[in-house]
């Protein structure tokens, strides 16, 4: 993910001409913002805080970010950088390793946006977010208090029960990052970190806030209580200080705040003021409940934020799904608002933020956002004052403390001319709706009210297994680099890892297995293939040769997709195969287009379907019409038949494949029907991220479990997988004309599968006595496959192939297996199983092949 756009360190500049929004409390009661000592460090701290009041036994003041888009109105994506800048400087102190196995936990209700922009910011960190309203069915996995709050209880409900560990185990080396706007005593954070570490200990906490305000006598407690429960606890913050406060300052706080509001109410006659609060004057109108209803479209499957936990492979649909979305909130605006506001939802922020960025990019009208709140705080019309008026209305989410007060600042009377609610479904009730709700209350000050719906997530643990299409527990999917080598929006994989797991054979013992029956290619691995240092130079130089032809079929395709299958696919590569080429097509619609495809590994097992578990994670993810299928090649159309029979008990999915290059004549969307070397063959896991083929064996892979697939970590010295696609994408722009007279001939001509390759298959069968055509393997991909993983009969070569065939003589020499030239072939090579296959013939290498 790429850091915004706006750099909300120059933004927040905005406010360094004007009355700082403190003075009016600091005048009134000598409290006083002290920066670190560095050169602008009192200044600093002014351009991101105010100062208010509020009604609050414990501490009357309230420091009001101007940043965090709570109480203060303020852009999107200064909000939103705020956060991810924070996430961005905790990646760097941890380094990639450590931060992508952190966990990012938010603190509700005003840090659960800004956690969830740090979570954003560390790359592929799951996010979780205290919250205070119960979910029925859904355990806690820890709870803690929050002494100076006016709502004290926060509850930790994951999914996900193992997110932020197992109960009595440690997590080493999985630091976990705690995320509050303000780190001003500290006791907050350090009671959770207390609680937490005897649930799940770790050595490693890192404490992230907006501004760092303790007093210098709590600055010495962080490194007592780092000792004290044997971790290393690190704190990163945007700006540091301190507050002073006279003595008796709480006593005056609360008698001011008490004459203020006795004051406005005696002047308004108990009218609209005592509604709204003081603030400034606006024209009198008559409340209008009426609004807009926006359908946006979220995305099934992503949660509405981090209530229950938000996984990597949420933020990428979500992302892709933000331009629809606020395409949808644009077009229902106004023509002439030229000032609008997002209005979140007490802990739903991170939704209506990120909603709020993308509208930034669909409309030429100034956006804003914030969200309404439980804190009252005192509202004065003074500009050295943070909280100029108040909205005041019912709850509307029927929360579990009962009826009570919610409230919406710097909303009235600061001109907007239209107002975008963002509310989850739990909180769309009649109260939302009734005269005197919040709807009602918008309606007097401005001409616009749009209201927007996410759905509220309903973790599976706590509705009926029938409601859900997705099994219990599905995982999210693995991401390098903890599995392969692929940086992490590459892909992410469908499958479970079984690194650990002994699943190797040798080939002949393999091969004898398969043919007896008495095992299926898939509940084994071959041992991999390690290449001679010949056979990586013959690699290196196929790779150059090659390397425009492929880039130019990956245009093809991918162009193909984007203008038959869907505007926005989401590519699903068949692993292993297909994942280079969804890794490459993706990157084609990156750098021609600017779209950023989610892409996703699944493994297909021929005879036994692809996996459903996988296709099941994916409806509930995305729309399976989005859904585009990759491979790397066709040989005789043998997976084009699997995915397609398997799919029929799935709705909305499209069983059409598309290929790099599709010799067999077996698929419509392809880059080519040549069959040419495809680099990616001429290796196994050492071009493919170092993951193995993929697995599916009983004891193995439960009914709710992925297929399973080995993580080559060991042979990291020899992995060429980020080299072969660096090499090919260098070619993008040269080829890019041709691609786009390719594509023009292929979208207006007849592409209906041929099916010639299986015709063919079938005739050799015959011809040379296999009498099996799964024993016959066509097209050079298939026949590298042959040498690099199975016992092989005989090679058949097409004369004067050339160099396309010249590391496949190298294998079948190294390997003693014959290569017979003939013509009239259908493929340019084509690679022999013999059915009648028995240990004890060796070739050159003294490795047994087959014989009759």
């Amino acid at each position: 993910m790429s850091a915004p756009r706006t750099s909300e360190r120059a933004a927040t500049k905005e406010t360094a001409n004007v009355v700082w929004s403190g003075s009016w409390v600091a005048e009134r009661l000598g409290v006083e913002l002290v920066g670190n000592g560095t050169p602008g460090g009192d200044g600093e701290l002014r351009e991101l805080l105010g100062l208010a009041l509020r009604r609050n036994p414990k501490r009357a003041h309230l420091l009001v970010s101007n940043v965090l888009g709570k109480h203060v109105p303020q852009r999107p994506s200064v909000v939103y950088g705020a956060g991810f800048e924070l996430g961005l400087r905790v990646r760097e102190h941890l380094g990639e390793e450590l931060a992508r196995r952190s966990v990012v936990l938010g603190y509700a209700e005003t840090a659960t946006g800004l956690g969830h922009a740090v979570a954003d910011g560390l790359g592929v960190a799951p996010y979780l977010h205290s919250t205070r309203r119960p979910v029925e069915g859904v355990v806690r996995a820890g709870g803690f208090e929050e002494s100076h709050s006016h709502a004290t209880s926060h509850l930790l409900l994951p999914e996900d029960p193992t997110l932020l560990g197992t109960r009595g185990e440690g997590r080493a080396g999985e630091p976990l990052v705690l995320v509050d706007d303000e780190f001003s005593t500290g006791n907050t954070v350090l009671n959770t970190i207390r609680a937490l570490h005897e649930l799940y200990p770790r050595d490693r906490y890192v404490i992230v806030a907006l501004v760092d305000m303790r007093s210098p006598a709590d600055r010495g407690r962080l490194t007592e209580f780092a000792a004290e429960i044997g971790a290393r606890v690190d704190l990163v913050a945007r700006g540091t200080g301190t507050v002073r406060l006279p003595d008796g300052v709480l006593e005056k706080g609360q008698a001011l705040v008490a004459a203020h509001e006795r004051a406005a109410e005696a002047s308004d006659g108990g009218g609209a003021a005592a509604a709204t609060g003081a603030g400034p004057s606006v024209p009198e109108r008559e409340a209008d409940t009426r609004c807009t209803r926006v359908e946006l479209g979220w995305p099934a499957g992503v949660p509405d934020g981090g209530r229950h936990g938000f996984t990597p492979g949420h933020r990428a649909s979500l992302e892709s799904a933000l331009p629809d979305m606020a395409a949808r909130v644009a077009d229902a605006l106004d023509g002439d608002a030229r000032r609008v506001l997002v209005l979140g939802f007490e802990e739903l922020m991170y939704a209506p933020l990120r909603l709020g960025t993308a509208l930034e990019d669909h409309t030429d009208a100034e956006v804003r956002y914030s969200t309404t709140t439980r804190s009252p705080v005192l509202a004065v019309d003074d500009p050295g004052y943070a909280i100029r008026s108040r909205l005041v209305f019912p709850a509307h989410d029927n929360p579990a403390d009962g009826p009570g007060e919610r409230f919406a600042y710097n909303v009235a009377g600061a001109g907007f001319d239209a107002v975008v609610v963002v509310v989850d479904s739990t909180a769309d009730t009649p109260e939302l709706h009734a005269p005197g709700g919040l709807l009602a209350e918008l309606a007097a000050h401005t001409a616009q009210v749009l209201l927007a719906v996410v759905p509220s997530y309903v973790p599976y643990a706590s509705s009926p297994a029938p409601e859900r299409q997705e099994p219990p527990m599905l995982p999210e999917p693995l991401r390098g680099p903890v599995f392969s080598s692929y940086e992490p929006d590459d892909v992410g994989w469908l499958l479970q890892d079984l690194s650990d797991t002994e699943l190797e054979a040798p080939t002949e013992e393999r091969e004898e297995a398969i043919q007896s029956g008495g095992a299926h290619y898939a509940e084994s691995l071959p041992v991999e293939y390690q290449p001679s240092a010949e056979y990586q130079d013959l690699f290196k130089a196929a790779l150059d040769l090659s390397a425009a032809r492929i880039a130019r079929a990956v245009g093809t395709v991918t162009e193909t997709v984007l203008a038959e299958r869907s505007p926005r696919p989401v590519l699903v590569s068949l692993a292993r195969a297909g994942t280079p080429v969804g890794v490459l097509m993706r990157r084609w619609a990156q750098h021609r287009h600017g779209l950023d495809l989610p892409h996703y590994a699944v493994s297909i097992v021929r005879g036994r379907g692809i996996d459903a578990n996988a296709l099941r994670w994916l409806a509930a993810h995305h729309n399976p019409a989005d859904v585009v299928f990759v491979d790397g090649w066709t040989g005789k159309g043998a997976i084009t038949r699997e995915l397609s029979a398997a799919l029929a008990e799935f709705e909305g999915f499209d069983p059409e494949i598309a290929v790099l290059a599709d010799p067999g004549g077996c698929v419509r969307t392809y880059g080519t029907r040549e069959d040419f070397l495809i680099p990616s063959a001429c290796l196994n896991s050492t071009v493919s991220g170092l993951i193995s083929r993929t697995v599916l064996r009983a004891d193995l892979v439960g009914p709710h479990d992925f297929h399973g697939a080995k993580f080559y970590r060991e042979l990291a010295d020899t992995d060429v997988s980020g080299h072969f696609l660096d090499t090919v994408a260098e070619h993008f722009d040269e080829v890019a004309d041709a691609v786009d007279a390719e594509v023009k001939e292929l979208l207006a001509a007849d592409r209906a599968p041929t099916w010639d390759g299986w015709a063919a298959v079938e005739r050799i069968s015959e011809e040379y006595g296999i009498h099996d055509v799964n024993l016959v393997k066509p097209g050079v991909g298939e026949t590298t496959r042959v040498l690099l993983r199975r016992v092989p009969w005989k090679i058949l070569a097409k004369r004067d192939a050339g160099a396309d065939l010249e590391h496949i003589r190298l294998l079948a020499e190294q390997r003693g297996v014959p290569v017979e030239e003939v013509d009239e072939l259908p493929y340019t090579c084509v690679g022999l199983i013999h059915p009648k296959y028995t240990r004890g013939a060796t070739g050159a290498d003294g490795k047994a092949v087959a014989s009759q």
